[in-house]
């Protein structure tokens, strides 16, 4: 057995508890708890996953998160990533949630938001590399890179609820090339 999430309804209510592996393959409703890190001066950590995991090798994100676990709430969830993830130990604060259509499976989105006034220790087998964008900087390499499309949406929405940065897309991205896949 994998990992274990409870799967819920169209309302986000648990209607039982089954292996995350097959609520992706059979399309069942789960949760995932995410977060937007932001340093004290309003940048938002932008992150590259690694060549090998299964989900999105090689895309970019600004998303920290995972999983929500069996009785888990989704700030929990999104505290636990990030100590996994990131190697830090911080409160986050909900924002919203909604029902994300994911391009792998459909997920019940909790998005939080937490400020890092410490560096963070990225777990290779999760972040590949890293880097603070400013909000107009994220907006760009957004629309310029190869980012994880669900968290293309959460962009939108992300904007829409926090009046993010708005006016003509700017040219050109802060962040590396796509590395290329080796044989």
């Amino acid at each position: 057995m994998g990992e274990m999430v409870e799967r819920v309804d169209e309302q986000d209510r648990t209607v039982g508890v089954v292996d995350r592996g097959e609520a992706i393959r059979r399309r069942w409703l789960h949760r995932v708890a995410t977060t937007v890190c932001r340093d004290p001066d309003g940048r938002i950590l932008v992150h590259r996953r690694p060549d090998h995991v299964s989900r999105f090798p090689r895309q970019y994100n600004w998303l920290v998160g995972g999983a929500v676990g069996v009785g888990e709430t989704y700030p929990a969830a999104a505290s636990r990533e990030l100590a996994e993830e990131l190697g830090v130990h911080t409160p986050t604060r909900f924002l919203f949630k909604y029902l994300c259509r994911g391009v792998i499976s459909p997920y019940w989105l909790g998005l939080h938001e937490a400020v890092l006034d410490r560096p963070v220790v990225p777990d290779a087998s999760e972040v590949a590399w890293h880097a603070w964008l400013t909000p107009v900087e994220l907006r760009a390499a957004m629309y310029d890179t190869t980012f994880v499309p669900d968290a293309r949406d959460a962009f939108v929405r992300y904007q829409a609820e926090n009046a993010g940065p708005r006016g003509p897309l700017p040219r050109g991205s802060t962040l590396p090339p796509r590395p290329q896949r080796s044989v």
